[in-house]
């Protein structure tokens, strides 16, 4: 005999099959009694699904509306899971995707129970549209590049780097990451002959794809740790150093150390060593810290902070009074070790 989740299931197909069974109808193809069939029918009513019953010469058991779909075999957050990122993907870092995901999530609350109908109506009243961001992808296109990487097929494509230079690419695609909103294609790279990782926003994939290769061993800790050491390594691609006028543990609170350490310090200041792509984003984020600061150096960073100074009223004074700050104190020009 079936334990009771199997029988249950498979009392919903039965019912999915036609139209009208009787109570002893079912109980001979599920090998029950009657009394069970009974109890089982009460089961799927708690669960939210619409069983019928008739009584009388002719009576017996059929599913109300929704009879044609199929069982949901999702549990209770399963399916707000599945719900709630269908929605997401409408405004999600993947474009292309937006009536898909208004089909599916329509097709799906069909077979919802009304409870979860009703949890799900009331997450989205709470949820905000938004514009994808700069960096979404193309489905198409992420589902090329996941195609090329399952059958172990050479990728072509036209890359465009961070500062707009094109090339033509040749790799063997081995896994897609996803970092945050951005998604990234690790790869061996033809050319290189090394490893790399591709921001997919900026591929341009030509199809038809290469022939096969032979699969490599992944880099050490797998496609996702490749692809944060990467990103660690751009993102720590200009170094400087300055000192913010603040308190050690006020500074300290504020410096993560994805882009940035605290070196020394005390009640009256910091020297705090800040990453970043170029120096003209360090020059930026200074005004996140919203105290007076002085640059230690390099001389370049300085270069930057008088550029924001010209063009953003609101810090220059603070930005200028850094910047002379450093030109005439030795103490910060040629800092203790």
């Amino acid at each position: 005999m079936l334990d009771t989740s199997a029988r249950l299931l498979r009392l919903l197909s039965l019912l999915q099959t036609r139209r009208d069974w009787s109570g002893a109808e079912l109980a001979r193809r599920l090998d029950i009694t009657t009394r069970t069939v009974r109890r089982d029918v009460e089961r799927l009513r708690d669960l939210g699904y619409p069983v019928e019953a008739t009584v009388g010469v002719g009576g017996g058991y059929q599913l109300g509306a929704g009879a044609e779909m199929p069982p949901l075999l999702l549990d209770d957050q399963e399916v707000l899971a599945v719900a709630v990122g269908l929605d997401a993907a409408a405004t999600g870092a993947v474009s292309g995707l937006e009536e898909a995901s208004v089909r599916a999530i329509t097709k799906l609350r069909q077979v919802m129970p009304s409870r979860l109908r009703h949890r799900l109506d009331a997450l989205q009243v709470e949820s905000v549209s938004r514009p994808a961001p700069r960096s979404s992808v193309d489905a198409d296109v992420l589902a090329q590049i996941g195609v090329a990487c399952h059958r172990t097929e050479r990728l072509r494509f036209d890359y465009r780097s961070h500062d707009g230079t094109e090339s033509r690419r040749e790799v063997e695609p081995y896994r897609l990451v996803r970092n945050g909103l951005r998604w990234y294609l690790l790869s061996w790279d033809i050319s290189r002959d090394d490893w790399r990782s591709f921001r997919v926003d900026r591929m341009t994939p030509k199809i038809p794809t290469g022939p096969r290769f032979t699969a490599r061993a992944l880099p050490d800790g797998g496609a996702a740790a490749f692809v944060a050491r990467s990103l660690g390594t751009v993102r720590r691609s200009a170094v400087a150093r300055v000192r913010v006028h603040a308190p050690l543990e006020t500074v300290a609170a504020m410096v993560h150390e994805d882009w940035g350490s605290v070196e020394s310090g005390d009640e009256s200041f910091c020297d705090v060593t800040l990453f970043g792509q170029s120096m003209t984003s360090l020059a930026r984020w200074l005004s996140a810290f919203d105290q007076e600061f002085t640059v230690i150096g390099p001389t370049e960073l300085r270069d930057e902070c008088l550029a924001v100074a010209e063009y953003h009223d609101r810090v220059g004074a603070r930005y200028r009074r850094a910047i002379r700050v450093a030109e005439t104190s030795s103490d910060v020009d040629h800092p203790q070790a």
